[in-house]
């Protein structure tokens, strides 16, 4: 049997976890459903915290179902920011989930995948069955649900389709037979609907694993491509680096606990390590060469790291730089001025216009640009003038 504290390892919440564990002993593979909309034509590292949870009950023996929620991705998931979500055209649904088919297998076993796409049954259940499907639950149930209560609360629209949405996820959990299905914390009542229409139908209902969502680079919001913080899996080595040393040092023993494949005891050697006085700049490194390593083959990692280095040493970088944190959102001439690194909000415009300015190394000339809340860079003045700056909320 399996350790089952290596494969909940960073889970955010494990409902029935002692069916889990009588479910395991039983010495059988278990069936897990993850699904996932085609949303958008790219995977990202937030995505992968799932990837990774299954790939480790695949390698455990498994059975593993790659999910695409062809079907629902064209009714639209509410996306808990309090409006409803446009539906995705046939034509998206399919381009980003043919995308999404080439991109997973960086990390599932393409041997061991069962890919399933939800139109399977759907697109067979006609009007009436719909209907009766719907009659499986109450609005008073899907008001329990908090954005659907907050905007019903607000007096915002909430579209009669969008309460379709938990019961077809719901109803994929019948006609998969899931013993287990694994989301992110934000799919929590969605999967709690999949156990109560399994109930139903005369199944057991299934175990409930669900995630933390992983913070983007700015280490505030949730990894997303619309808030520009993402690390897009199919990203160059060198970009793909270069984001992950950009996070700040508390943000990558997340990082680490929920992204690195490395045993927690060697997690802790670096925690320890650092705490005793190391650079953590080196479990950086580790981190980001162990997912470079992860995408695009063993020994990308480190020519990346060569790569990373070379540029900061060109550009004269000294390895101890001071830290300053900014309210924000804060102007990048004042930034420059409050960090000491010009003397006047007049010399900050003058350096910007003489192309003098860079931002992690990319040179800047936009005396109108702003660090907003969350931004985390280094800046640079001339070649000997630096500073690491947070920006707060």
């Amino acid at each position: 049997m399996t350790d089952i504290n290596e494969l909940i390892r960073g889970a955010a919440e494990v409902i029935q976890v002692e069916e889990l564990e009588k479910r395991l002993a039983e010495d059988r593979p278990l069936r897990i459903k993850v699904g996932f909309d085609p949303t958008a034509p790219d995977l990202h590292l937030g995505h992968t915290v799932i990837l990774n949870a299954m790939r480790r009950f695949q390698d455990a023996g498994h059975e593993v179902i790659f999910l695409i929620g062809d079907f629902t991705g064209m009714i639209g998931d509410p996306t808990g920011k309090n409006v409803t979500r446009k539906p995705l055209t046939e034509d998206d649904v399919r381009a980003n989930a043919q995308t999404y088919r080439e991109q997973v297998f960086k990390i599932l076993d393409r041997e061991k995948t069962e890919v399933r796409f939800n139109s399977e049954w759907f697109s067979e259940m006609g009007a009436a069955d719909m209907i009766r499907l719907a009659s499986q639950h109450t609005v008073a149930r899907m008001l329990e649900r908090d954005d659907f209560e907050k905007r019903y609360q607000a007096g915002q629209a909430i579209a009669i389709h969008e309460f379709l949405y938990p019961l077809v996820q719901g109803h994929d959990s019948v006609a998969l037979k899931a013993d287990i299905e694994m989301g992110g914390t934000d799919q929590k009542f969605n999967l709690l609907v999949g156990r109560q229409l399994q109930h139903q139908a005369g199944q057991a209902p299934q175990i409930i694993i669900t995630w933390p969502l992983l913070e983007g680079t700015d280490g505030v919001q949730k990894m997303s491509k619309s808030l520009d913080n993402y690390i897009a899996i199919d990203e160059s080595p060198d970009d793909m680096f270069g984001k992950l040393m950009s996070i700040s040092d508390e943000l990558m023993w997340r990082y680490f606990e929920l992204l690195s494949f490395r045993p927690i005891e060697d997690i802790e050697a670096l925690q320890q390590a650092v705490a005793d006085g190391g650079n953590p700049r080196d479990a950086k490194f580790a981190l980001a060469m162990e997912i470079v390593d992860r995408f695009h083959g063993e020994g990308a990692g480190e020519k990346a790291r060569d790569t990373f280095i070379a540029r900061f040493r060109q550009g004269q970088m000294p390895e101890e730089i001071d830290e300053h944190e900014l309210d924000g959102p804060i102007g990048l001439p004042a930034a420059l001025t409050a960090c000491g690194l010009t003397a006047s909000n007049s010399e900050a415009f003058r350096m910007l216009k003489q192309g003098a300015v860079k931002i992690d190394g990319d040179k800047v000339d936009d005396r109108d640009r702003e660090l907003e809340a969350g931004f985390e860079g280094v800046l640079q003045v001339g070649k000997r003038r630096f500073a690491r700056v947070r920006v707060r909320a």
